[in-house]
């Protein structure tokens, strides 16, 4: 009985971990990396809606600070990636920032 408790209990964790990476994946919204401003810490993207910022408008292009400025050298112009925004009190950061496969 025990090991049928700790099973069900590794399923219930493994099915939450996963839940809650679709729900990040499901956040991030799509661009296509325009310009770069390393000393300014600034990224511009052409992107489609940012649902959790309530933006649902399609090829709007944007200068977004980044919350890291290491994320600029993981990209460069005509990159596609997926991203996370945020506003801040600087304006709206991009918190995250991953390359499409």
């Amino acid at each position: 009985m025990k090991k049928r408790n700790f099973m069900a209990g590794i399923l219930a964790i493994s099915f939450a971990l996963s839940s809650a990476a679709v729900m990040a994946q499901a956040d991030m919204a799509k661009g296509e990396v325009k310009k770069i401003d390393e000393s300014a810490g600034k990224i511009t993207l052409k992107h489609g809606p940012i649902k959790n910022l309530d933006m649902d408008e399609d090829g709007m292009t944007m200068v977004f600070r980044v919350q890291d400025p290491a994320m600029l050298k993981q990209v460069k112009v005509g990159d596609k990636v997926q991203f996370q925004a945020e506003r801040a009190t600087a304006g709206i950061t991009v918190t995250k920032i991953e390359k499409q496969k």
